[in-house]
């Protein structure tokens, strides 16, 4: 099998194309020079495919890493915050939103209110506590960090959209910064 015929295509919402183009194909370019892959975006289906560039791209993942790059874009990421994927230590996880607000629009706009909460405030205050980059787009939201990052980031997404209130949502937040601070010192004395 050639390499040439080692492809992927990832379907993007067409007022997501710009982006991932970027100005005079900048972050086309880079997305293309990180990840060693060719990718060929047609603006008119929505289409992005990922081709690997030459045999030496088989062995590195970069295909993968073009593929979550192009996902996290398509969810309303910037490319600055999608190519934090390029560690291996960072994923992208999304929730779709659908699974708790049903099919109500009212609920959905709701839910995705709370999360992002005045003036961006909860959002903001969400990626200091975990570390995690926090997007909400159509009814997606994403997140980008580390397994630790995005599992607690996840939690309190979770807990808001099931009904929580903010104030339980930083009590549980809180209290797992200083379970985290406890452990440091705990490690420190050993150390000693």
């Amino acid at each position: 099998m050639a390499f040439e015929n080692i492809f992927k295509v990832i379907k993007v919402s067409k007022d997501r194309i710009g982006v991932i183009v970027g100005k005079k194909g900048s972050v086309k370019s880079e997305i293309e020079s990180k990840c060693n892959i060719t990718l060929d975006v047609d603006g008119d289906t929505g289409d992005v495919t990922i081709r690997l560039k030459n045999e030496a791209s088989i062995t590195n993942s970069g295909i993968f890493k073009a593929s979550e790059i192009i996902m996290a874009i398509s969810k309303g990421f910037s490319p600055e915050r999608a190519y934090r994927l390029l560690s291996d230590e960072s994923l992208l996880q999304l929730v779709d939103l659908r699974e708790y607000s049903g099919k109500s629009m009212n609920s959905l706009d709701r839910i995705k209110s709370r999360l992002i909460g005045q003036s961006g405030k909860f959002r903001k205050n969400l990626e200091d506590f975990s570390g995690a980059d926090i997007s909400i787009y159509g009814h997606f939201v994403g997140f980008i960090g580390t397994y630790d990052e995005t599992s607690l980031a996840l939690n309190a997404i979770l807990m808001i959209c099931k009904g929580s209130s903010h104030k339980s949502v930083y009590h549980m937040l809180e209290e797992h910064n200083r379970r985290k601070k406890l452990a440091k010192m705990d490690l420190w004395e050993k150390i000693k």
